[in-house]
């Protein structure tokens, strides 16, 4: 008696066939627009600094880094809503960070793994940018959505904090706690700020940056049902504060205890959340609390 297989499979021997290697330096792709290519991006690397001094980067106008989260790539939301925003309002230098050959798997473990990668190589490209245009730190954030918003904390990091402001966009809460080397903490940047909106499910929940805010309590949000519909509310609330003259108001809390007891009680000025500039050299720090409508406009001034 034999067995035989009539339905035969490939059986994958090695981990890289298990989950495909993902290599920063290689596998990140950085998409460049400005105003005078707001629809079609120029390509600019790590290592090849012709590739910035051929380009449309202008040093005089300011940077900003976009980075997606878990199974996105080159079409992620914050990609293309927030870089649509910054093109509205005025002169930048809006680079793409696509790590879709990182993020684009069912593994979440291996894409968590992988923000630091993805942070030291938006690093390294800042260094190049530097060297080739002169452009000073104080003329770049880094923006990054869950994991991206890790990403966007390790890249500070590889900037010894000089960079003018890291913003994350419902940091990535699985896997990930307060103190762990990859994870945003508010020293990542001059300014750093967090905007939770689906705090302890698929994001973190305690305030991980030097200003947090927490719209409508920033575990779920209004006319969303789904999680991931609160976790990607942070994009268009974010796209919108760039633009917005309405701005997104928010009043300082005396702890993160009343965010989560549902409450808040004024201790301090207000302050915006988001928005462009930054709150850099305002004094902003600690935890606020917003209210938005639930569908575009949503700042309620």
């Amino acid at each position: 008696m034999h067995m035989v297989n009539i339905d035969p499979v490939d059986v994958p021997e090695g981990e890289d066939e298990v989950e495909p290697l993902f290599t920063p330096e290689t596998d990140v792709i950085f998409r460049m627009y400005t105003r005078r290519n707001p629809v079609h991006p120029q390509i600019i690397r790590w290592d090849d600094p012709s590739s910035i001094s051929n380009s449309n980067f202008n040093p005089s106008n300011p940077t900003r880094f976009l980075i997606h989260g878990w199974v996105e790539g080159e079409d992620a939301t914050l990609h293309w809503v927030i870089k649509d925003h910054y093109l509205r309002v005025g002169d930048f230098n809006v680079i793409n960070v696509d790590w879709g050959q990182g993020a684009q798997t069912i593994n979440y473990i291996a894409a968590r793994n992988r923000v630091g990668g993805v942070g030291m190589i938006v690093s390294r490209i800042i260094d190049v940018i530097r060297a080739t245009t002169g452009q000073s730190l104080n003329m770049i954030n880094v923006i990054g959505f869950s994991l991206g918003g890790h990403a966007a904390g390790n890249a500070g990091k590889g900037q010894n904090g000089q960079l003018n402001s890291v913003i994350a966009l419902d940091p990535a809460g699985p896997l990930f706690s307060q103190g762990q080397a990859d994870t945003l903490a508010a020293t990542d940047a001059i300014y750093t700020e967090a905007i939770y909106t689906n705090a302890g499910n698929l994001a973190f929940d305690a305030p991980l940056a030097q200003a947090n805010f927490y719209p409508n309590g920033g575990r779920s949000q209004p006319g969303c049902i789904t999680s991931i519909c609160a976790h990607n509310r942070v994009n268009e609330l974010f796209a919108e504060s760039v633009s917005t003259a309405n701005h997104f108001v928010a009043m300082e809390c005396a702890n993160y205890n009343e965010i989560l007891n549902g409450g808040c009680s004024s201790v301090g000025p207000y302050a915006k959340m988001g928005g462009e500039p930054s709150n850099r050299g305002r004094g902003v720090r600690g935890v606020y609390y917003l209210r938005t409508n639930s569908g575009s406009p949503f700042a309620r001034g």
